[in-house]
Formats: C-alpha cells, structure tokens, sequence
C-alpha cells in the first residue's frame, strides 16, 4: 500500500501536493496551481503565509463539500467548511485521520512558535503522510512517526537540506520526499544535497512537478 499512495501523490511545486487516496483527493498548501486538477474533498493548510494559504488557489479546487483543515489565522482569510485545529490535536474526517503536530523555526523568526502553525500527519489506506510545513528540525520531531515524509529542504525560511536530513534521519520514514524549493527560494540542488545526505540512510524520492 505504501507504493500505492507514494504513486499517487503529486507534488505541485513549492509545497503543495495533491494526494489521492483513501477514496478523498487531499492537497497541501495549494499554490500557483496550474489547470485541470480535481476539485478538493479536503484542504490542509499549514499556516497563513499567502504562499502557504492561499484564497485564490484554494477557490480553483474547492467545492461546496471541500473541508478546509487549517490553523486559526490562515482560516480568517477563507470561507467555506473549516476546521480549525492547534499542534497536537487529532481529527478523524471520513475516514482519515488528520493529526496537527509543531512547525516552527528554531534560530530565525518568519514562523514562531508562538503562533502555533502546523504540519499534518495524515493516515489514508493504512499509511502515515507527514506534511512538514515550515519548519526547522526542531525537538518535537522524535515523536514524529511516519511512512512517507515531506519535508523542507530550502535554508532561508526553513531547514537546509542537511538540517532537512538530519530530520528525516530522526523520524525515520520509509521514504522521505523533499519540498520547499524551486519557487521562492531553493533549487532542485537542494532536492539532490538532501538525497545524497540521506544515500543508504533513508530512501529519498524527488518528485516530478506536475
């Protein structure tokens, strides 16, 4: 099964992703998306940055049903079904369970911790997608546990790849996908540097942008 949900995950650039599985399309961070994707059964919003949280994205693939799954400042920029959700909260949305973990910086200040935005891990069809968000590599991931991991990879805002590494090392996924790169900040080198730091360590697979 977890070939099966790696083979339909898509990654839409920066750190967006659409997820189909469970029986639900699921995106990630909707942004800059490109035309003809399918309209959205849930939305997993990890913070209010409009790269992140973005209303004109979000409208794209959104439908009357679609559940948006977000913290309480991106939810102030949106309308329709929202949920919203503090770290460390858990939330059991048809069929899938959806649970809020940490995603702040540690040595620089554009995600505080104080402002209690997110990252996602989501259980679909028996296997547990980690959505890092904006993060650095920051204590509470010791109790991360996950099959597959998306994690940020650009330095700037987020971690570096090695940081991102050290990362995966410590949650030990079964695979580990790099995002956060080649839109507003980071190039597919960072993709490759977290890849060979993570060479027989942990598998790493570098998504195609669709």
């Amino acid at each position: 099964m977890l070939e099966k949900v790696l083979e339909n995950l898509h990654w839409l650039g920066h750190d967006a992703f659409l997820l189909q599985a469970g029986g639900k399309i699921i995106y990630f961070d909707p942004f800059q998306l490109g035309p003809g994707l399918p309209p959205a059964d849930i939305i997993c919003i990890s913070h209010a940055h409009y790269d992140h949280c973005s209303p004109p994205d979000v409208l794209t693939i959104q439908q009357p049903s679609t559940l948006i799954v977000t913290e309480i400042q991106a939810a102030a920029k949106l309308k329709g079904k929202i949920v919203t959700l503090a770290p460390g909260e858990r939330r059991e949305v048809e069929g899938i369970t959806i649970e809020t973990v940490p995603a702040y910086n540690t040595n620089k200040q554009f995600h505080p911790q104080s402002n209690s935005w997110l990252g996602f891990i989501l259980t679909v069809d028996g296997v547990r997608v980690y959505h890092a968000g904006d993060t650095d590599y920051i204590p509470e991931m010791k109790e991360i546990r996950a099959d597959i991991a998306l994690l940020p990879v650009s330095g700037t805002y987020v971690m570096t790849a090695e940081e991102a590494a050290q990362a995966a090392i410590l949650i030990g996924p079964k695979i580990a996908v790099p995002m956060h790169y080649a839109a507003i900040v980071g190039t597919s080198d960072d993709a490759d540097r977290f890849a060979a730091a993570l060479a027989g360590r942990v598998r790493v697979e570098i998504l195609g942008h669709r």
